[in-house]
């Protein structure tokens, strides 16, 4: 009798199914690994570049005195810094009020604009399209409608309002409302966009049941809508309070900082510093530590928060 050849080795089970399932689990990350490597390098490098000139001395225009600085520039910061604390001070203030003042008329509009009336959508893209508009362009608005000549100063004299010639934005008692309210005209409908996204999720039967109990519009609010608008409003207060901490152009193009340097915020001082004095390496100085600050307060502000948490 012949004798059988031995065929192949037996497969062990599930051998190649684990085999052919790992493809297609790693399939997803080599898709986006182009996109997710030129995000890292548009992002890491200039974080690196900021981290590395800040031990430097690096002036363009005074060459000779370029080289290693260690820790020299966080220490002059810390120190000898006339300008410093005073710019710190004044982006704290700048955010505070700013981001209160969006959150509240934010929501408010989002309420509004949630509920059904006639000429609702019409009503809801006069609200929103403030936010379409460049930040650049927001400046230029505001600046013609706050000229001493031609603006709003210049109407309100007319009615016998205050005098000819009063500019707002060269007042040191009236700049920084001036300049509040701008950025209140661009930043509110940010707060409603997603605060009224949220509110559309809100499911109706819980108003209802509340009605039913004898819960008036108040106490719905209050045990209804905000806990259900939690991560909304903590989320959009955090990334409005970082890009408000970081707004250059408004106030770049309002005031220049001025009068008296009364609106100079900490992140207009870092861009003063390097595109008018040249000094880079104190300028990244500077921005290393508007980055440590940001950081800090975001990490302490999510864990406070509670953000994502489910409330007890």
């Amino acid at each position: 009798m012949a004798q059988k050849s031995p065929g192949p080795p037996a497969r062990r089970p599930g051998a190649r199914g684990r085999r052919t399932g790992a493809a297609p689990r790693r399939l997803p990350y080599l898709l986006i690994a182009p996109a997710g490597l030129l995000m890292l390098g548009f992002i890491a490098y200039p974080v690196l570049s900021v981290f590395y000139y800040s031990l430097q001395e690096y002036n363009p225009t005074k060459p000779w005195r370029n080289g290693f600085a260690g820790l020299s520039n966080f220490t002059t910061i810390f120190t000898d810094d006339p300008h410093f604390w005073g710019t710190l001070t004044f982006s704290l203030k700048w955010v505070v009020v700013e981001v209160s003042l969006q959150l509240l008329f934010g929501l408010a509009l989002a309420l509004i604009v949630n509920q059904t009336f006639f000429g609702r959508a019409l009503g809801r893209a006069l609200v929103f399209s403030p936010w379409a508009v460049s930040g650049v362009l927001t400046s230029a608005i505001w600046v013609l409608l706050y000229n001493s000549q031609t603006g709003i100063t210049r109407y309100l004299a007319d009615m016998g309002i205050g005098e000819y010639g009063t500019s707002w934005l060269s007042d040191t008692a009236t700049v920084f409302p001036a300049a509040v309210v701008a950025d209140l005209w661009r930043g509110v409908p940010f707060f409603a966009i997603l605060i009224l996204a949220d509110l559309q999720s809100v499911p109706k039967d819980l108003y209802e049941a509340a009605e039913v109990d004898g819960a008036n519009r108040v106490r719905q609010f209050l045990h209804i809508t905000l806990p259900h608008l939690k991560d909304a409003i903590i989320l959009s207060t955090l990334l409005r309070a970082v890009w408000e901490f970081n707004n250059v152009d408004l106030l770049y193009t309002l005031t220049g900082g001025g009068p008296a340097g009364e609106t100079t915020t900490l992140p207009l001082y870092i861009a003063n510093t390097s595109v008018d004095a040249h000094d880079f390496g104190y300028a990244s100085a500077l921005t290393t530590v508007a980055f440590v600050i940001l950081l800090f307060f975001s990490m302490v502000y999510l864990r406070l928060s509670k953000f994502g948490g489910q409330d007890k």
